[in-house]
């Protein structure tokens, strides 16, 4: 296969949202526009510190004989450690594509740098802050065979709402949250909170549970599942139809202050499905 590759265009702009759109995962909204120029111009309201750590993005397309463009890749590279990053790339699953494009990146970054590969959020997702190893299996064939090593980190779930089997909490108070455009539950006992939740506001009928927890003193009495019923209850109000969490479920075993197995346990009893492993990738700088 024949292809060139050059700096992306206005007029490109059609091709590399089909581009985008086909790897969509269920559960992530429509790619806009407005969506593709944040991302173009390395913005994204999620992981924002992480985005403000890099030089200007570079993104670029790769294009048949005919000018027809078949893939895109955007990468960095990042002034705190010079490492190189790359940001996202689509290419319609064709591992060929996929291999000409990341090693075309490669190069343009330098082979002597530790390069890094989703490492954190863009503005094209709703919060998938790593890489869908089973939907996208293609390009994570061409990231392994070109040195790259995955970090299994998240757990991407989703639902349908209403969820109307759950139960519901009692008392909630309501408040703006605070680190994400959305709302924050809270449930106290004797003026102590012991449980909350994050929700974000709904963004083309998804909504986002950012957070649950319950505290040691209240945990194995259901808090969280009346909890989690309240917060879903709350997204489709405010005129979410389905509901999508993230699970960083990474913990070292005997690591007790991050298990997630409660959690997942939780989520899998509630309803929800999980749709893929979320990874990220690092190829380390030669030795």
């Amino acid at each position: 296969m024949k292809l060139s590759i050059r700096p992306y265009e206005r007029h490109d702009e059609n091709a590399v949202l089909q581009l985008v759109e086909a790897d969509i995962l269920p559960g992530q909204p429509a790619v806009t526009n407005a969506m593709l120029s944040d991302a173009l111009a390395g913005r994204s309201t999620v992981d924002s510190s992480w985005w403000d750590e890099l030089d200007p993005a570079v993104t670029e397309v790769a294009h048949d004989t005919t000018g027809q463009v078949l893939g895109v890749v955007s990468y960095a590279t990042r002034a705190r450690d010079r490492a190189g990053v790359i940001l996202w790339l689509h290419c319609s699953e064709d591992q060929t594509i996929a291999t000409i494009l990341l090693n075309h990146a490669l190069s343009q970054l330098g082979h002597k740098r530790t390069i890094h590969a989703f490492e954190f959020a863009t503005a094209l997702s709703l919060g998938l802050e790593a890489f869908p190893v089973r939907h996208r299996p293609a390009t994570h064939r061409a990231l392994t065979e070109s040195g790259f090593t995955g970090e299994d980190l998240w757990r991407y779930m989703r639902a349908s709402l209403p969820m109307p089997d759950l139960p519901r909490a009692a008392g909630i108070e309501v408040s703006p949250a605070a680190d994400h455009p959305g709302q924050r539950l809270m449930i106290r006992r004797n003026g102590d909170v012991i449980a909350e939740a994050v929700i974000g506001t709904p963004f083309a009928g998804v909504g986002v549970l950012w957070w649950i927890s319950v505290e040691p003193v209240a945990r194995g009495q259901r808090i969280g599942l009346a909890l989690l019923g309240s917060a879903v209850d709350l997204l489709a109000e405010l005129g979410a139809e389905e509901v999508i969490l993230f699970v960083d479920d990474d913990a070292a075993p005997g690591d007790s202050e991050r298990d997630r197995t409660a959690a997942n346990r939780m989520y899998d009893r509630a309803g929800f499905e999980e749709v893929d492993r979320l990874l990220s990738f690092t190829r380390p700088s030669p030795s």
